[in-house]
C-alpha cells in the first residue's frame, strides 16, 4: 500500500505486447483470472468472509480521474463506486462484518484530485504525502459514517487486524513518516515506530500478534538530508526499502530483508510463518515480481515471473486465493489490473 501510498511502476518498453495471463514458472498460482481490464487498479483486499474485495482505481471510463474506492463481489465481478468520488483516496480494507471499510481520502481539503509531484529537475522518483489524507470509516453504499483521523498531516494505508480489533496505518504527525495503532473505533491512538525514515504499508499477522511493514533508513548526511527535504515537500523517495517486522505493540522490532532496491507490498502468509512481497532487487528499475521469505529471513523464492510488474499481493483470509495487481496481459499499454489465482503450495 504505499502508492501514495501505491505505487505507479508503469513498464515504457519496446518489446511486443505480452498477452500472457499466467507464466509457467509460477507453480504456486492456478486457475489465474484477470479481473479488470484497462486502468490503473491496484491494493484489492479481500473481506474476511473471502467473498468480495475493495480495490482503488484510476479509470476515466468509470468517471474516476484519479484513485477512488471500488468494491465487488468476486463472483459475479461488478465494481461499484464506494468511496465519495471526491478528492483522491488509496488504502480501503474492509472491517470484521464486512459491510463497513476503511479507506484514506483527501476530499476534506477539496473535491478535485491534488495534483501529482512535478516531473524534478533531479529526476528523483518520488511519491506523495497529501497532507490532506485523512482515514474513513464507510459502508458500502458509499456513506461516511466516520472520520477516524483528525491530526494534521498525511494520514493513510490502514489496514485491520483479522483479530478486529485494531488498526495500523502511516501518519506524519510527529514530523516523521511513522506507524500507528488505534483501536477499531478510531481510539486509543499509540505511536509503534520512532526510527527515521519512511515506515508504511503495514499489516498483522493472521493471528494479529505481528507487523510486517516497508521502510526507508536513511543513513548517511546526504541520505537524511535528502530525506528530510522532500519530506517537507509532503514527498518521499521510496527507491530504497526493506522489510521490517515487529510485534503488534512495535516491541522486537527486526529487519527482515537486505535485498536492496524496493522492497514492499509485504503480506503474511496464511500460516503466519511466511511473507509474501514485491521487489525489484534482481532487475532494479521498474520490474517488480512476488517473492516470498520465511520470518527468518531465509528461504527467499520468486513467485511471479512477468517482466513488468506486479505487486499488491494479499491472500483470502481462508488462504485459498491470491490477489494482486500487474502489467501483464496490457496490451502493450501502461494499464495495471487485478489476478486473483487459487494458491498452491
Amino acid at each position: 500500500m504505499m502508492t501514495t501510498a501505491r505505487a505507479q511502476q508503469h513498464v515504457h518498453s519496446q518489446e511486443p505486447a505480452d498477452t500472457t495471463t499466467h507464466y509457467s514458472a509460477e507453480k504456486h498460482l492456478s486457475n489465474i483470472r484477470q479481473l479488470t481490464f484497462g486502468g490503473d487498479n491496484a491494493e484489492a483486499y479481500f473481506s474476511f468472509d473471502s467473498k468480495s474485495i475493495v480495490f482503488q482505481a484510476t479509470n476515466p471510463a468509470w468517471n474516476a480521474s484519479c484513485d477512488q474506492i471500488f468494491s465487488s463481489a468476486i463472483e459475479p465481478f461488478k465494481p461499484a463506486l464506494v468511496s465519495t468520488g471526491l478528492g483522491r483516496t488509496t488504502c480501503s480494507y474492509f472491517l470484521p462484518g464486512d459491510s463497513l471499510f476503511l479507506y484514506a481520502s483527501t476530499h476534506g481539503a477539496g473535491k478535485e484530485c491534488p495534483p501529482k509531484p512535478a516531473p524534478r529537475a533531479d529526476h528523483k522518483y518520488v511519491w506523495a504525502l497529501y497532507p490532506s489524507f485523512d482515514i474513513y470509516m464507510a459502508d458500502l453504499k458509499g456513506q461516511i459514517r466516520k472520520q477516524l483521523t483528525t491530526e494534521p498531516g498525511y494520514d493513510a494505508e490502514a489496514t485491520v487486524s483479522p483479530k478486529g480489533d485494531k488498526i495500523v496505518f502511516t501518519s506524519t504527525r510527529n514530523g516523521d513518516i511513522d506507524l500507528y495503532v488505534m483501536d477499531i473505533d478510531g481510539g486509543n491512538v499509540r505511536q509503534i515506530t520512532r526510527e527515521l525514515g519512511y515506515d508504511g504499508g503495514a499489516f498483522f499477522s493472521p493471528d494479529g500478534s505481528k507487523i510486517i511493514f516497508r521502510a526507508s533508513r536513511p543513513k548517511t548526511e546526504e541520505e537524511v538530508s535528502t530525506y528530510k527535504q522532500l519530506l517537507q515537500e509532503n514527498l518521499v523517495m521510496p527507491t530504497n526499502m526493506e522489510l521490517y517486522v515487529c510485534n503488534a505493540d512495535g516491541s522486537e522490532l527486526k529487519q527482515l530483508t537486505s535485498l536492496g532496491g524496493a522492497n514492499w507490498a509485504p503480506f503474511f502468509s496464511p500460516d503466519g510463518k511466511r511473507v509474501i512481497f514485491s521487489s525489484n532487487h534482481v532487475r532494479k528499475g521498474y520490474s517488480f515480481n512476488l517473492w516470498m521469505i520465511q520470518l527468518d529471513g531465509t528461504g527467499l523464492e520468486q513467485i511471479t515471473f512477468d517482466p513488468h510488474f506486479d505487486a499488491f499481493p494479499m491472500f483470502s483470509p481462508d488462504g485459498k486465493r491470491l490477489i494482486f495487481s500487474s502489467n501483464r496481459n496490457n496490451g502493450g499499454t501502461h494499464d495495471t489490473n487485478l489476478f486473483i489465482a487459487d494458491w498452491v503450495e
